[in-house]
C-alpha cells in the first residue's frame, strides 16, 4: 500500500473555490442585467423592419411603430425616436444599468430595418 504525502497533493484550495465561486456569481448577476436590455432590442428590431414595411413616409412608421410598441411593452424608444432616410428606418438608443452602487454599464444600440 502506498502512502500518501500530503505535500505533494494538488487540487483547489478553499480560498481558490470561493474565488471560483464569487466569480461566476459576477458574471451571472451582470447577466440577468443585461438580458432584459437585449431582449427588448430584439423586440424593438423587429418593430422597426414591421413599420418600415407599413409605411411609406414618416407619420406613417412612427404610428405603426408607436402601435407596435404599445402592445410588445416598448418603453425606450418612441416613434418620434426613428429616423427615415431613402426607405430605411433606423433608432439608435443607448441603456444605462446600475450593477452596484454607483457602478453602472452602457449598452448603445442601433436598430435598421436595412440591417439583417
Amino acid at each position: 500500500m502506498r502512502k500518501l504525502n500530503f505535500s505533494q497533493q494538488t487540487g483547489m484550495t478553499f480560498i481558490g473555490l470561493v474565488l471560483v465561486i464569487a466569480a461566476v456569481v459576477c458574471i451571472a448577476v451582470v447577466g440577468m442585467k443585461v438580458a432584459p436590455a437585449y431582449g427588448e432590442f430584439m423586440t424593438i428590431k423587429k418593430a422597426v423592419k414591421k413599420a418600415a414595411s407599413e409605411g411609406d413616409n414618416k407619420k406613417n412608421i412612427a404610428a405603426s411603430f408607436d402601435r407596435t410598441a404599445s402592445i410588445d411593452n416598448i418603453d425606450r424608444v418612441k416613434g418620434a425616436d426613428l429616423v427615415v432616410n431613402n426607405g430605411v428606418v433606423s433608432v439608435d438608443y443607448q441603456v444605462v444599468l446600475p450593477i452596484v452602487a454607483n457602478a453602472s454599464i452602457l449598452l448603445d444600440f442601433s436598430a435598421s430595418s436595412a440591417s439583417k
